[in-house]
């Protein structure tokens, strides 16, 4: 007969094995903490909407698909404006492109509700127009994408980073701006695997002795077209692999090498 505490150490490298009532209290732990840091994310927000802001130049010239048009424009009538900066690698193929902020844009395909909140969007870009059209394209993005080459922050320069602005009248503000980890609001895979018991499976999550080992941040943000982890010369960002047509490649496709 197999008794609880056996069946407690019959698997390893996964959690333990209880009742449900077991379970039920752990959860309920759990939760209170879990409760404590949504409301310490709130009292952060609020500190972040009394930020003070910072006049920026809404005549700069952005290019996008119509051509050069002046950045209060992005607005689109609306008194807010959310961007995704999107690094960019000149000369590269699609497969070449930053795998982070292709992940982060994908997920950025609709912004239907930040619009109903009044909220514009557009996605800025330093890499030149004429290589920005094809890539949009070849993702299917229908959001506005813009290249901001040469401009100065906080509207170019400082790319992978969300950053907010605010309209009054022809006079444009900037009132916030994440990178880093700060950017993950943009991917909700991330928050997810958070929940599941291996996590992101990464080394430098805090796990129990015993189970899977971490692999290097990041280590799933390119595969090959069997699925395969890789960054090596036959992976591409993952999304690109949902895109009609694709095929394998044989090389990243860095600056310089097309492919």
């Amino acid at each position: 007969m197999t008794t609880t505490s056996d069946r407690t150490t019959a698997l390893p490298g996964r959690p333990p094995v209880v009742d449900m009532a077991t379970w039920q209290a752990a959860r309920d732990e759990l939760l209170v903490r879990e409760k404590a840091h949504t409301r310490a994310g709130d009292a952060l927000a609020a500190d972040r909407r009394r930020l003070p802001m910072v006049e920026v130049d809404g005549t700069v010239e952005v290019v996008g698909a119509n051509g050069p048009v002046p950045f209060v424009d992005l607005f689109d009538g609306r008194d807010e404006l959310l961007v995704y900066q999107h690094m960019w690698h000149d000369g590269a193929p699609h497969q070449g492109q930053c795998e982070g902020c292709t992940l982060s844009a994908w997920y950025l395909r609709d912004t239907s509700y930040l619009q109903a909140r009044g909220v514009a969007f557009a996605v800025l870009t330093e890499g030149p127009w004429d290589e920005v059209a094809p890539f949009v394209a070849f993702m299917g993005y229908t959001q506005p994408w813009y290249s901001v080459r040469g401009l100065p922050r906080p509207i170019g320069e400082i790319m992978g980073s969300i950053t907010c602005f605010l309209r009054d009248g022809d006079r444009v503000f900037l009132t916030y701006t994440t990178t880093g980890r700060g950017g993950e609001a943009a991917s909700p895979t991330f928050a997810l695997l958070d929940m599941t018991p291996y996590g992101r499976g990464e080394a430098w999550q805090d796990v129990p002795d015993g189970w899977p080992e971490g692999r290097e941040a990041c280590w799933y943000w390119r595969t090959d077209a069997d699925g395969n982890a890789t960054w090596g010369p036959t992976g591409r960002p993952v999304p690109q692999w949902t895109r009609p047509g694709v095929t394998a490649e044989q090389t990243l496709g860095r600056n310089g090498h097309h492919h």
